[in-house]
Order: structure tokens, then sequence, then C-alpha cells
């Protein structure tokens, strides 16, 4: 008997968690969709920043470790790479959650922006080296360990320079490993998460092609 079963169309089908949409072409959809995952995870990291003394202290035993949470403040870009699709989506996410930190209050200021900037960057760079064509699990992953060492780079030279220079590599080590599991990996399965559930129809991300 003929199979006459239909291919699903899901959200869960493997080729939709890997498809690049049909034009890079932002869309309204796209802005709105990346300035609210923006300002979500910039509420993340504005509770992070209130409780920075809490975490200063948690890691008081050997400083560079708390490098190991730093996947958490390069969250946005991976997160928005991933979903969106479109050049451009990483690096303005996380400049937009870092916008949001800085005027909610910041226990580090207006510096958070530059942070943004670079961890944006960072992410950013990693889809563009895909052409924006490959969306995969691994890709995801460099893009967040990639977001992670470019904010190595900058903390261990903006609030870390008095460390020696063992400690400011342990610290680049532990935030390269975090970016690698919490915003790399962990931003995949969130947006795995969030496509099971429909939400994103409208992106290639959600849907197959």
């Amino acid at each position: 008997m003929p199979n006459t079963t239909t291919p699903s169309t899901t959200p869960t089908s493997s080729r939709a968690f890997t498809a690049a949409p049909k034009s890079k072409q932002w869309r309204v959809v796209d802005y709105v969709t990346t300035a609210v995952l923006g300002i979500a995870v910039g509420l993340v990291f504005w509770v992070l920043a209130l409780s920075w003394k809490v975490l200063e202290l948690a890691f008081q035993a050997f400083p560079p470790s708390i490098g190991l949470i730093a996947g958490l403040w390069v969250l946005a870009g991976p997160l928005a790479g991933a979903i969106i699709r479109k050049p451009g989506a990483a690096l303005l996410c996380e400049l937009i959650a870092a916008i949001v930190e800085a005027v909610l209050g910041s226990h580090f200021g207006a510096t958070v922006l530059l942070s943004g900037l670079l961890q944006g960057l960072g992410a950013e760079l990693v889809f563009a080296a895909f052409g924006y064509k490959r969306f995969t699990l691994w890709v995801t992953a460099a893009s967040g360990m990639l977001a992670a060492a470019f904010m190595a780079v900058s903390e261990n030279i903006m609030y870390n320079a008095e460390w020696q220079f063992g400690f400011q590599a342990i610290y680049a080590v532990c935030a390269i490993v975090s970016g690698l599991v919490i915003s790399g990996i962990g931003a995949w399965f969130a947006y795995r998460a969030i496509a099971a559930t429909g939400a994103l129809s409208s992106f290639a991300s959600g849907r197959l092609r």
C-alpha cells in the first residue's frame, strides 16, 4: 500500500532548526522580535548587575572562577542569531540588552554599552563566517564561545587589569567554557523550546522551507 503520510512540517523537524531564511532583508517582525529578546535578556543582565557583589563573594575563594557564569552575559547574541537568522541580529540584540541594563542602572555604569557592542560583535562574526546559511547547534555554540572570548579580553583590560596574567588566562578559559555551555548550547535549546511552541512560525528558524 502506498505511503500517504504527509511529511511533518512542525517546527520540531531537524531541518527547521538549520534552515536559512530565503532573504537576508530585515522585516518588521525581525526588528520587533530582536527588540523583545534584547529587552528580556537586558532584564536578566540588570538583575545580574544588582547581584554582582553577592556573586563576587560566592567566587571569592578563587576570583577568576567567576568566569564560569560569564556565559549569562553574552546570551542575547547567540539566541537572536539562532532565531532571527539575519545579518546584524546577534550584534543588535546584545547591544539592546546592554542598553536596557544601562538605562535601568548597572553596577558597571556606561561601560556595559561597550561590552555589549564587543560581545555582540563576537557572536555576530561566527554567523557571518558561515554566510548566515548555517544555524546548527555547533555554529550557535561557537557564537557563544567567541562572544565570551571577546568579553574575557575586554573585561581583563577594563576590570581585571590588577590580576596577574595567570589569573586573567584562567578567567578567559572559564568564560569561554561558560560561553559554550550557557550562551551557545543553552541558547540553542532555549530557541528550540520556543520554536516547539509555534511562536516562531513566521521565521525560517521555526518552520520548514
